[in-house]
Order: C-alpha cells, then structure tokens, then sequence
C-alpha cells in the first residue's frame, strides 16, 4: 500500500548485519553496505542506532493493523431472536453489530492474517523482526504456542532469530506482551531490529444473556524507537489481585464461567487502584520537574479502555471523573462538570461501586468529558463486540481512524487494559508532534482511514444462521480428522484459514487469494 518505513528498516538491517559480521574485516564490509545504500550510516538523525545515546528514544508503536470477521450478527434481531425487551443490547449493553467467526477461521489463522496484512501493507521486511509476542486467552493447543505458528510466515526469509512466545491472562495478555516488547527494545538485549506484538482471540458464549457481549479480531503492532506513539517512560499504574470474576476451567470447551457483577465489580475497582498509581506517579514526575498540580482527567486528550461492553466503558468514564473530585477537596463544584456531584462529597470511593444515585450523577457530568475523549474509540467495539485481548487496541485503532494526524499531534491517550482473574494497568501514550503529510503519524492515520469502509463491507447473517454456526462449533471443538463446513469466499481478500485439522491433531491453514471473484472485498 505504501512505504512507511525505509529509513528506519533499512538502518535497523545494517546494524543487525554489522552485529553478524563481527570484529573481523567489519570496516570493508561497513564500506560496502554505505555504498549500497547511497548514504553514510550515522549520519541520519532519524535512524535508531546512528545515536550516541545506547538508549533508543520514543519507543512505542510505529504501525498497527487490526482485523475482525467478514460477517456479523445485528444485535436488535439478536433481541428479537432472543425474545428479550428492546434496547437490552443496543442500549443497555451499547451494541449495535457483533463479529463472529464460522469454523474455518481459529486463534491461529486470526493472527496469521494479521501478521502478514501488517507486514504487507507496511512494506516491513520478515528479516527485520527480533522478537514476536502473541498474548491471547484462546487455547487451543495445552503446549503448542500460537507464536511458533507464525513463524511459518518468515521461512522464505530464513529468520529464525526471533524471541518472544506467547502471555495468557485473559484479556490482559497483549499488553503484557506490549509492555515486555518495549522493554526488550529498551534493553541491552535488543539487537536492533523491530518487535512484534500480536493479540487476538475469539470471544464467545454459551447462549444466554452472555452471548451478545461476544465478539472477535486480532491487532498487531510493530514495535521500536522513534515511534509515533511512544509509551510514556516510568508512566504504568498495574493493579493485580486473586479473584474468580472470569475463567475458562472446562479445557474441552470455548466457554467461560463469568461472575457478571463481580467481574464489573473487579474492572471498576481496578480502574480506581490504576488511576490512583497512575496519578502518584506522574505527579512525582512533575515534583521532579518543578510542577507542583495534581493530575487529572483533563490531561488526557484521548482516553481508551479494554470494553467488555461499550455502555461500561461510559461509565468507566464517570468513574475516573468520581476519582477526580473525591480526591481533591479543592475543586469548586458550584459550577460547572462537578456540580451535580457535590451532594456526595463526603462519600468514600470504596462505597460508591453499585450506588445508582453517584453513578446517575457521575454518567451526568462526564457526558461530555467521555464525547470528547472517549466515544470516537467505540467505533470499532460498538459494530464488532469485544475481542477480549485486542479490545483496547481496537479502541486506539478507532481514535486513530476518526481523527487527523494534526488533530491527534502532541497529545496524551490513557489507555486502560484489564484481563479478569485480575491484571491491570493504566499507562500512557506521548502522540508525537509532527503531523506533517508523510510523517510517520500521518502514514499510521493513513493507513486505518479505510476501517469504516471494511466494516461496511462484512456480510449481515440472520441469528438463526449464527446460531447454527455457534452449534456447530460448539458441537466439533477439537475434533481431530475434521474439514470445516464454513465458506471460504465469505472470508475477506488475503485470510488466512483452517484447512483441515488431521489425525493427529495437526492443523493445516491456507489463505485466500488477495483479489477474486466471490471474495467479499474490505
């Protein structure tokens, strides 16, 4: 589609290439490869390595790609199927469409199609990858990882130098996998090459009052210095703790048991203990610096949340906005967002979870504080569902989607991922300030601008077609000696799918052809 990263690629295979030569006879080699590239090797302000500092700068996200099924499930005929009120989805959930997947498409084809559209479309040579890390909660192999499927892709290249392997915390695995990305580049381990982080899963329920909070998709990263959206340094608040809000102990089965008001419980209490880190943390950054404020709501311009559901993510919203006033008994609250809020003034937060009344007046008066920050990152969840591991990336995607690089320069994006069991954490990212026409930001806009129109293009099936396809999964999970009945030309251009799985267990994928009659095209 287009080059984003010659400069960065080409700098970051010479040093590697240098790292192999070794010692001896490196000045001929280093003479060679300068002549090659038409330009002296430390000398470009842009390339990683050329600095004197071993420390690489702005490490984050250079490129991200995100993908999700070719077909989708309307959740007002879900309501009707399901012979529920109206607006028990769409408005007390937040959803209007759900992504699901038929047989032929698994954890591993998910992230096999998104690895390679990212590489692709970026132009990324499969040579310039060090390390790769999947996290994802669909198990679907007790040994196997779904990273040592991917390295398919990179045998024609014949990189096999590639660290990293899978993290499973339900949805809290591809942040760690993100956050053991930087700090690999950040470390004296990394060799100079880009990392990839992958995250995907399928999100699916047995039929009741859970399954319209289903969904799938798969996001990748590549990962490095110099990045358009650099993760802040020292700026992660995590909370952990033992609880059974979510998990999957049945190993024969796709299913979860879920606590639903414990596990909304555990996410808004962890969202507190984040915050409350978060903020100790960067306001010890300011002290430092000779700003003495307290940090709030209003220093984040964007503001993403893993979403389970969109209408929690709202009032995940209110929440931090509670947080906010009950912890700065200096704000005037006789006018303005806090107004309505001062009748609980003397409240403890812990006491505040299930109170109806604080979370009608904090969903009030943050109304426009989550317009402004938040709801361009539902784009994607409210007409897809929730991905589980790639649910907050997916919400990044959207901001970047529905925003210019100029209106998306300098500014700060809290990002806030929480995996049940629980892991969590709030951290953020520095958006870079150079939004000029070709500039990497401009470039990782660019290339998610076609999201609405592949969401468009998806296949509406009617539930009792999706209900037949949730069986049949449900009825041949791990079934060896088995060919999937879904159809492959309902799969978008370029996916990977299962093929077969044989007696043994082994799967076998294949992809479909980047353009052709019959394939529904993004």
């Amino acid at each position: 589609m287009f080059k984003i990263f010659t400069k960065t690629a080409r700098s970051l295979q010479l040093n590697h290439m240098l790292r192999k030569i070794g010692s001896k006879g490196w000045k001929s080699q280093l003479s060679m490869i300068i002549l090659s590239t038409g330009r002296r090797f430390a000398t470009d302000s842009k390339t990683p390595m050329a600095k004197s500092n071993p420390w690489p700068e702005d490490v984050g996200i250079l490129a991200l790609e995100i993908y999700f099924p070719s077909q989708y499930v309307e959740q007002t005929d879900l309501e009707k199927y399901d012979g529920v009120e109206a607006g028990k989805y769409t408005v007390g959930l937040g959803q209007t469409k759900m992504g699901f997947c038929s047989d032929r498409e698994d954890i591993n084809s998910l992230c096999l199609t998104v690895v390679q559209r990212l590489l692709e479309r970026n132009h990324v040579p499969y040579t310039s990858i060090g390390r790769l890390e999947v996290g994802t909660e669909t198990i679907i192999d007790k040994s196997k990882a779904v990273k040592t499927v991917l390295m398919q892709l990179f045998e024609d290249s014949g990189n096999t130098d590639i660290e990293g392997i899978d993290t499973t915390n339900a949805c809290y695995g591809g942040t760690a996998s993100l956050f053991n990305a930087a700090n690999w580049v950040e470390s004296s381990s990394w060799d100079g090459r880009y990392a990839l982080v992958v995250c995907g899963d399928l999100a699916v329920y047995a039929s009741g009052s859970a399954r319209p909070t289903g969904g799938a998709g798969a996001v990748a990263m590549l990962v490095g210095p110099n990045a358009p959206l650099a993760l802040e340094t020292g700026l992660r608040g995590t909370h952990m703790q033992h609880v059974y809000d979510f998990y999957k102990p049945d190993l024969s089965s796709e299913y979860p048991v879920v606590d639903g008001k414990l596990s909304i419980l555990c996410y808004l209490t962890a969202l507190d203990q984040c915050y409350a880190v978060y903020r100790k943390k960067i306001q010890a950054q300011w002290q430092k610096a000779g700003m003495d404020r307290p940090f709030t709501l209003d220093d984040f311009q964007h503001v993403v949340f893993h979403t389970p559901f969109c209408k929690l993510v709202q009032k995940s919203m209110a929440r931090l906005l509670l947080n906010d006033f009950l912890s700065n008994p200096n704000l005037n609250t006789r006018n303005g967002i806090f107004q309505d809020l001062q009748p609980f003034r003397d409240y403890k937060l812990e006491d505040t979870y299930f109170d109806k009344d604080i979370e009608k007046a904090a969903l009030k008066a943050s109304q426009a504080v989550f317009n402004e920050k938040t709801k361009s990152s539902l784009f994607l969840a409210t007409q897809n569902g929730n991905m589980y591991t790639p649910s907050m990336y997916g919400c990044l995607a959207s901001v970047l989607a529905r925003n210019s690089a100029r209106q998306l320069a300098g500014s700060r994006i809290g990002a806030f991922s929480y995996g049940s069991g629980l892991a969590s954490s709030l951290f953020s990212i520095q958006v870079s300030q150079d939004s000029a026409p070709g500039s990497p930001l401009d470039k990782l806009v660019s290339s998610l601008s076609d999201l609405p129109d592949r969401l468009d293009s998806r296949k509406k099936v009617k539930p009792e077609e999706f209900t037949e396809i949730m069986k049949l999964k449900e009825e041949t999970h791990h079934l060896m000696n088995y060919v999937p009945q879904g159809a492959v030309e309902d799969l978008f251009p370029g996916t990977w799918y299962l093929d077969k799985i044989d007696e043994k267990y082994r799967r076998v994928y294949a992809r479909c052809p980047l353009t052709g009659d019959g394939v529904n095209k993004s």
